[in-house]
């Protein structure tokens, strides 16, 4: 019998808060619930964001907290080898391109009087425009010899054309995951999304769903933050022919603002919490443990 397989996935580029830990927990206690297993997955591919001191402060507070899992710690700046592997193989059946406008070339272009209506994708980011894809290829290697910036970005309409049929994802409804319902995903809402950079060979979503089959991952339990973009996920997969976990997407915790939780934003943080006398069965209660 293959054991249920669950993962916490933090990336260690701040101080996890009060969402972080909700998320850890909820995944050890399915697992706990299931006899299956915990994994714990270091996602630090940006390598100027993390640090190792970060994710000493994630591996402390996870301690503190109470939670276990399986050695050993998967991290992603280890596997850049494996993502390239994968990304070489998108580029020779072209289903990604060099893309190579700038954030300022793609506000410059969408600001024109007849592109006001420019679509965006669920977070509001305007979808990339369609020029690089029909670049030569003469002039695409012309540019990549210069040195000019780039990023890898699926070429979605082809790769949709190569999954066929209707893509979807089984999405539990509650915390219990006694009951699913199937999920219509809609990976051309997000565009051409990146999915790897010049520099480093891989992306989120790329890396996301590289790590999950091959640590055999058979339930992502995460914030419905993502929730939109498993749909990226899932064509992936299928474009890549990886088995499909089943996903739980669970509530955020918010702020008293009524905002989520952010490392970027300052948000407190466990080891504040820890610092000011909290003990870790408080947080635990606080997020409803």
């Amino acid at each position: 019998m293959t054991l249920l397989t669950f993962r916490f996935a933090p990336s260690p580029n701040g101080e996890l808060h009060l969402g972080h830990a909700y998320s850890a927990l909820l995944n050890q206690k399915l697992a706990n619930r299931a006899g299956g297993r915990l994994l714990l997955r270091i996602e630090d591919i940006d390598t100027t964001r993390c640090t190792p001191q970060f994710e000493t402060g994630v591996l402390a507070d996870l301690k503190w907290l109470g939670l276990d899992w399986e050695e050993p710690v998967r991290r992603q700046s280890e596997h850049f080898g494996e993502y390239r592997t994968v990304l070489d193989r998108l580029i020779r059946e072209e289903f990604v391109y060099p893309a190579f406008m700038s954030r300022g070339e793609i506000r410059a272009f969408i600001t024109d009087s007849e592109k006001r209506d420019w679509p965006r994708d669920p977070d509001g980011v305007p979808l990339y425009p369609p020029a690089d894809k029909a670049l030569p290829t003469r002039e695409r290697k012309r540019r990549i010899a210069e040195g000019v910036p780039f990023a890898w970005r699926l070429d979605v309409d082809a790769a949709l054309a190569r999954a066929g049929g209707d893509l979807s994802w089984t999405e539990y409804t509650d915390e219990t995951l006694s009951a699913t319902r199937l999920v219509a995903a809609r990976p051309q809402d997000w565009g051409d999304v990146v999915v790897a950079r010049r520099e480093i060979p891989t992306s989120y979503h790329l890396a996301v769903v590289i790590d999950d089959a091959l640590q055999g991952v058979s339930h992502v339990v995460r914030g419905q933050d993502l929730f939109s973009a498993t749909g990226v996920q899932r064509l992936l997969q299928e474009l890549l022919g990886l088995r499909q976990p089943a996903y739980f997407h669970h509530r955020l915790i918010l702020g008293p603002d009524g905002r989520k939780l952010s490392k970027s934003l300052g948000d407190t943080g466990l080891a504040a919490l820890r610092g000011a006398g909290m003990s870790a069965a408080d947080v635990r209660r606080l997020v409803g443990f």
